[in-house]
């Protein structure tokens, strides 16, 4: 960071550039990162269970669990580290039939949890329990169906769907895979199948399509790029031939976003349309790809940072006094349907939420 902000300086004012990142860091008491993940990461460890289709650990608790966990590194938070730790270990024992079996692209992803936890302990039992659900994303059962061998014989995963959901569920597990054996096949398969979702559902305007058939610019369903693109770009290497275009495209959803904000700060469950409602999900997961941004130096400072306060005030202002962030969509399949987007129910304390609140906590920690 240090290195970027010096480069920074040879074409931006000092006192204009100070400015814009302490708009990052100068926040009011109840606005500040420290506070609002703290708030969030205890209310997570008392939190139960929420399992996918009453079976295993579902996407939402996961990225809600690494959210908390990335919280209590970065704050040094002992306690809340052990917490955490203590929260996973019946997962080994009797929580096993818990653990997600590695067949779509929504259970796989659990792997980065374990994967989350060994880079952060380096007991060897959490790599092991985490690197299959990696693996297998790219193995494909000879259950797969011919689409899902189609796509494995072309390089891509045979969980491929077209979904924009996918580009955080595949790209954070492969890019967790990466960081711990730093084996460039699993940063280089994310990064080819970010292009494919490139090139097939990002439109004109920055923004995606949930898929092919539904073309509606459904806010988590975008936030889910948002933040993939952005876990992707952290890690992919300089010299990769896919950054240029994958960077490309982040851009373009970036200042996308920055014109569709609302006035109070947040974006619609469908951004486009002014009627709709406010959605905080995907507002946070935005924000959180903004302030990523922002931090590394893709995005100009003096243009962004301003984005990223007001929705981070804004998004605050959404936890009621149970620590639970309101206005969540609730999970949500495609449907070539407006109105079903209009209609779908919105939940308080939905893990959905509350995940992407602690990931913004911690990116506008980091250095």
């Amino acid at each position: 960071m240090r290195k970027k902000v010096f480069l920074l300086l040879f074409i931006f004012p000092f006192h204009l550039l100070f400015a814009q990142i302490n708009m990052l860091t100068d926040l009011p008491k109840g606005y500040t990162p420290q506070e609002i993940g703290k708030r969030l990461a205890y209310h997570f460890v008392d939190g139960k269970h929420m399992l996918h289709a009453g079976k295993w650990i579902s996407y939402p608790e996961t990225f809600n669990w690494n959210g908390a966990l990335k919280f209590a590194a970065m704050t040094k938070d002992k306690k809340l580290l052990k917490l955490l730790q203590d929260k996973f270990e019946p997962l080994f024992t009797t929580e096993k039939a818990l653990l997600p079996i590695m067949n779509h692209v929504d259970l796989n992803m659990f792997g980065s949890l374990p994967l989350g936890l060994y880079q952060i302990t380096k007991e060897k039992r959490y790599l092991d329990l985490g690197i299959p659900y990696a693996d297998t994303q790219w193995e494909a059962p000879e259950s797969a169906n011919p689409e899902q061998k189609a796509w494995a014989e072309k390089g891509y995963s045979w969980q491929t769907r077209l979904w924009i959901d996918d580009m955080y569920m595949i790209t954070i597990i492969q890019t967790q895979a990466y960081k711990v054996t730093r084996d460039r096949k699993y940063i280089d398969r994310a990064a080819k199948e970010m292009m494919l979702y490139l090139d097939e559902l990002q439109r004109p305007n920055g923004l995606f399509y949930h898929a092919p058939d539904v073309p509606f610019y459904w806010g988590r369903g975008n936030g889910w790029m948002a933040a993939g693109m952005a876990e992707l770009l952290q890690c992919l290497p300089k010299n990769s031939k896919d950054r240029p275009r994958i960077l490309k495209g982040y851009r373009a959803m970036m200042e996308s976003l920055k014109n569709y904000q609302t006035s109070k700060g947040l974006w619609n469950q469908l951004i486009d349309e002014s009627d709709c409602w406010a959605e905080t999900s995907g507002s946070a997961m935005f924000t959180f790809a903004l302030i990523t941004g922002v931090k590394n130096g893709w995005l100009d400072a003096k243009e962004y940072a301003p984005v990223v306060r007001k929705a981070w005030m804004a998004l605050v202002s959404y936890i009621n006094d149970r620590d639970e962030v309101t206005e969540v969509c609730v999970g949500t399949n495609k449907k070539n349907d407006k109105q079903y987007y209009y209609d779908r129910p919105r939940h308080a304390g939905d893990y959905h939420g509350q995940a992407p609140y602690l990931w913004c906590a911690v990116a506008l920690l980091e250095k």
